[in-house]
C-alpha cells in the first residue's frame, strides 16, 4: 500500500499509467488501467475492498444460501431463491455471453477474488464465517437479486387475492415508485432512482479510465461497468423504471407419479423438471424445498410459475455493459441497449451535440390482456406469448420520467404507473428555470388528496390543510397533520373491507406486497371519499411535526451496520424529493433517492453526485456514512474532482485472469 500522494486528476486520464485505485476526498474510488480487463479487474478488486461483506449477502441471496450464515430469518428468501432458479439463470445467461462481455465479467471476477481472499470485514469476523471464491457468473445473479421483485408479478398476486375476497379484480394503481429524470437538450441529465434504502446502500459510485474510456457512474457492488447511471464524456445516460408488465403468471395443474411430476399445457400433459434442494441454516435444522419447472418457467409458490423474459432467453442484458462505456454519441447509446432484457427502462440519453433522446429498453412480451392483471391457467392457448412488443424512440427537447404513463412512450407497456404529480411538478420547475439540485429537494406534497379536502373545506382542519403551503418539511407541524389524517383515513377504509385481511395463503416472503393497509395507503387517492375524509379529520389533532415520525430507516442484514443516530427526513411519497414511507403502517423512511446526478454535458467538471451513506461499507471506515449530511441537506459533491489521492497500484502481470472458483 503506498502513501497518500496527491496527483491531478486531468494528468492522470491524459498518461494511463500502471493499473491504480485512486481516491477522492469521499473516498470514491477512481480506478485507472490501461487495458479494459486490467480495469474490470481493478474494478473486481476495489467492489470487493469497499464492500466485501456486501457483496457476499448478495452472492448468497442469488446462490439461496444467506440462512447459512445469518439464521432462520432468510429462509423465505433462499427458498424463493431456489424456487425462481437464480443462480441457475445467471450461470446459464453467462453461458450465452459473447466472448468479449465473457472475458470481461471474468476479469472482473478474478479482482473480486483477489480481494475478497483477505477480507477482514467485521461482519465476517462477527458472525466467525468466510468468503468464498466466486464464480464466472456470480455478478450475473446479483444483478437478478436486485431486479426479481422489482416487477409485477406480486401486484398479480394481490388482485387474485382482492379478486377472491371481495369479487373484484380490478384494484387501484399502487405502484412502489418515485424514481426521477429529467434532462433539457444541450445542457444537463439530472434525477435520482429511487429504491429500497439499505446500508450498505444500493449503488456505488465509481470512476472508470482506460485508454478505450473514461466514464463515471453509479456501479452495483459486485457488478462490472456502470449499467443504468453513466458520464462518458461526449455522452451521458441515466434510466427510470419503465412500469412495464413483463413477469407473468401462470396457475399450473400438477399430477404426480412418485418423483415425476407433469403439468397441463396448452397441448396436454407435459413432463416437467424436479428436483428437492436443502437449504443449510445456522442454529437451526437443516429444510427442503421442491423446486419444479413447467415450460411457462418455475414454480415460485402454490401453483403458481412464473414466466419473465430473461429465464426464457437466458439473457440478461449484459452484452449492453460494454458498448455502453465505450459509446460516444447518443446512438451509441441506443445501439448499446438494444439487446437489454429486464427491468425495462426508460432511457435518456444526450450528447455534446446537444442531441437528447428518449426510449424504451428491455422485453416486454405480447400477450392477452388479462395476463397483465392477474395468473391465468396454463393449459389455455390464449395466454400463450406472441413475441415481443416494439418499444418507442424519440427525439426531445425536454425529457421529464416520473414513473408516470405517457401516452406516445410507456401508457401501452404496463397497468401500474406512478399518479402524474411528481412529472407535472418537475415540468413546472423546469419552466421557471429551477437548478437541478433545486428539483432533487422539492418537497411540495402532491395535489391529489386536497381535492377532496376542498369538497369539506368547512370542516375546520381541512380549511387549515388548505390554507396550508404543502410543504413536507421536518419541522411542520401542518405536514405532521397531514399525514396523521391520512393514516386515520386507511384505518376507515380497512375497517370497512374485514375480507382483505383474509390469509392469502402465499409464501410470508411475499407479505409486505399482500398487505392490504399497505396497497389501501398507497392507493389513498383514488379511494378516498368526502365522508372517509370527514371522519378521518374528526379524530385527529395537530401535534407532532412530521420530522419527528418521518425519520432515516434503512434496511440492514446485521445490526453492526445500523445507523447510531436518528435523522429526520424532508419530503414525502409523492413529493419530488420522494423519501417513502407506508401510509396507514408508518411515517418511518424505508425508501428514497439511493443517488442523485448531474450530468453535465457542456462541462462536464461541473458535473455532481451524492449517494445516502457513503463509499465504504465497513462501519468502522471515516466513508461508511459521510455523504449522509449532505443527502439529507440536498448537497452534491463534484463528480470529477481537481484532485484524488494513490491508494495502491498494480503490475500488470497482477491483472492477468485466472482461474476464478466454480466452472
Amino acid at each position: 500500500m503506498l502513501g497518500l500522494v496527491a496527483v491531478d486528476t486531468q494528468a492522470v486520464i491524459e498518461r494511463i499509467m500502471t493499473s491504480a485505485i485512486y481516491r477522492d476526498e469521499w473516498g470514491i474510488p477512481h480506478l485507472v488501467a490501461d487495458s479494459v480487463s486490467d480495469l474490470a479487474f481493478l474494478q473486481g478488486r476495489a467492489a470487493a475492498r469497499d464492500r466485501a461483506w456486501q457483496i457476499e449477502v448478495e452472492r448468497r441471496r442469488s446462490e439461496g444460501r444467506l440462512a447459512e450464515w445469518i439464521g432462520a430469518a432468510e429462509v423465505g428468501w433462499d427458498r424463493f431463491a431456489r424456487r425462481v432458479r437464480l443462480d441457475d439463470t445467471a450461470r446459464q445467461s453467462f453461458a450465452k455471453l459473447d466472448a468479449p462481455t465473457r472475458s470481461w465479467v471474468q476479469a472482473y471476477v478474478d479482482g473480486v477474488n483477489s480481494s475478497l481472499a483477505d477480507a477482514d470485514a467485521p461482519e465476517f469476523v462477527a458472525h466467525d464465517v468466510r468468503p468464498e471464491p466466486w464464480h464466472p457468473w456470480t455478478p450475473l445473479g446479483i444483478f437478478l437479486v436486485q431486479h426479481i421483485l422489482f416487477g409485477t408479478f406480486p401486484s398479480k398476486m394481490w388482485r387474485a387475492h382482492v379478486a377472491s375476497a371481495v369479487g373484484v379484480l380490478k384494484t387501484p394503481a399502487d405502484p412502489l415508485s418515485g424514481s426521477n429524470a429529467w434532462a433539457v437538450a444541450g445542457e444537463y441529465i439530472a434525477g435520482d432512482p429511487h429504491r429500497i434504502l439499505e446500508l450498505p446502500g444500493v449503488y456505488q459510485q465509481v470512476h472508470l479510465t482506460c485508454p478505450e474510456f473514461d466514464v463515471a457512474g453509479f456501479a452495483f457492488p459486485g457488478v462490472p461497468g456502470v449499467p443504468h447511471f453513466g458520464h462518458a464524456g461526449s455522452v451521458a445516460w441515466a434510466i427510470t423504471n419503465a412500469m412495464a408488465d413483463y413477469q407473468d403468471l401462470y396457475q399450473e395443474e400438477l399430477r404426480r407419479s412418485g418423483d415425476s411430476v407433469q403439468a397441463r399445457g396448452a397441448s396436454g400433459w407435459e413432463q416437467v423438471s424436479r428436483h428437492v434442494e436443502t437449504i443449510t441454516v445456522r442454529d437451526a435444522p437443516a429444510v427442503e424445498v421442491e423446486v419444479i419447472e413447467t415450460p411457462r418457467g418455475p414454480i415460485i409458490d402454490r401453483d403458481l410459475a412464473l414466466r419473465v423474459p430473461a429465464r426464457v432467453e437466458f439473457e440478461l442484458g449484459f452484452g449492453a455493459l460494454l458498448p455502453l462505456l465505450r459509446a460516444k454519441t447518443v446512438d451509441d447509446v441506443v445501439n448499446a441497449v438494444a439487446c437489454w432484457v429486464e427491468p425495462v427502462n426508460s432511457v435518456v440519453a444526450m450528447d455534446s451535440s446537444g442531441t437528447l433522446v428518449s426510449l424504451v429498453a428491455g422485453k416486454v412480451p405480447l400477450r392477452d390482456d388479462r395476463v397483465r392483471q392477474v395468473p391465468v391457467p396454463a393449459w389455455e392457448p390464449r395466454y400463450e406469448w406472441q413475441g415481443y412488443a416494439p418499444l418507442p424512440r424519440s427525439v426531445r427537447e425536454v425529457v421529464v420520467n416520473a414513473n408516470d404513463s405517457r401516452p406516445d412512450d410507456t401508457a401501452e407497456l404496463g397497468n401500474d404507473f406512478a399518479l402524474p404529480a411528481r412529472a407535472n411538478r418537475i415540468a413546472a420547475l423546469l419552466l421557471a428555470d429551477t437548478p437541478p439540485a433545486s428539483i432533487h429537494t422539492d418537497v411540495l406534497a402532491a395535489p391529489d388528496l386536497f381535492e377532496v379536502l376542498s369538497l369539506i373545506s368547512d370542516h375546520p382542519l381541512a380549511a387549515r390543510l388548505l390554507a396550508w403551503d404543502r410543504r413536507m418539511e421536518p419541522s411542520s407541524v401542518d405536514a405532521g397533520l397531514f399525514a396523521a389524517w391520512r393514516h386515520a383515513a386507511v384505518e376507515l377504509l380497512a375497517s370497512s373491507l374485514p375480507e382483505l385481511f383474509t390469509e392469502t395463503g402465499y409464501d410470508p416472503l411475499f407479505a409486505p406486497w399482500l398487505d392490504p393497509r399497505q396497497r389501501l395507503g398507497r392507493a389513498l387517492p383514488s379511494l378516498i371519499t368526502p365522508d372517509i375524509a370527514r371522519a378521518a379529520l374528526d379524530v385527529v389533532t395537530p401535534g407532532p411535526t412530521w420530522g419527528s415520525s418521518h425519520v432515516l430507516a434503512p434496511v440492514v442484514v446485521v445490526p453492526e451496520t445500523a445507523l447510531r443516530s436518528v435523522v429526520e427526513l424532508p419530503g414525502d411519497n409523492d413529493c419530488v424529493r420522494s423519501t417513502s414511507s407506508v401510509v396507514g403502517v408508518t411515517d418511518a423512511c424505508w425508501k428514497g433517492s439511493v443517488a442523485r446526478y448531474v450530468w453535465e454535458l457542456t462541462d462536464k467538471s461541473e458535473s455532481r453526485w451524492v449517494v445516502p451513506f457513503g463509499a465504504s461499507g465497513r462501519p468502522d471506515d471515516p466513508h461508511f456514512a459521510d455523504q449522509l449530511p449532505l443527502w439529507v441537506a440536498g448537497d452534491l459533491v463534484p463528480v470529477f474532482p481537481a484532485q484524488l489521492t494513490v491508494e495502491e497500484t498494480l503490475q500488470p502481470a497482477a491483472n492477468s485472469p485466472g482461474s476464478s472458483g466454480g466452472e
